[in-house]
């Protein structure tokens, strides 16, 4: 069984991340989305309320599985016996961070970082640009999945 993860934060989950998690699912048996915990880290949306998103947008998925993790992400896929982590591209500055990631993932284990490049038009978003305009009150609705549309932001 090829089993990997999709590690990140999803603060919040972006129609980039979703391109990515369902093109993932034709690759592999099995995808855990893996929601990070960084208690340094300021959140936009609760580590509740990202799991939630995930959840709704692929509830009839049955090859997903989300899941919160602490540590390093190696160390959580030898716990849950994956063999591959799954990273998608939107440009080539995330590549050349990427790609010395999964080097010292290598270097710190057998697991392969397989990389999917974000679809035509959606190679511009991003979780810190959706932030921005919930903040500033834009309408982010064309840059998530609709499970993350929400009022109280």
């Amino acid at each position: 069984m090829k089993r990997a993860i999709f590690p990140g934060s999803f603060d919040p989950l972006t129609l980039g991340h979703y391109d990515i998690i369902k093109r993932g699912i034709t690759v592999f048996d099995e995808l855990y989305i893996a929601i990070g915990i960084n208690a340094d880290k300021k959140y936009m949306f609760s580590l509740e309320e990202r799991k939630k998103f995930i959840e709704e947008a692929f509830k009839d998925e049955p090859k997903i599985k989300v899941v919160t993790y602490k540590g390093l992400t190696v160390d959580f896929c030898k716990e849950i016996n994956a063999g591959f982590i799954l990273r998608g591209l939107r440009n080539p500055a995330d590549f050349e961070f990427e790609k010395a990631i999964a080097h010292t993932n290598r270097h710190l284990s057998e697991i392969e970082t397989v990389f999917l490049l974000t679809s035509s038009g959606k190679s511009y978003i991003s979780s810190s640009i959706v932030r921005d305009v919930i903040r500033n009150g834009g309408d982010y609705t064309l840059l998530v999945p609709d499970t993350v549309i929400t009022t109280d932001k």
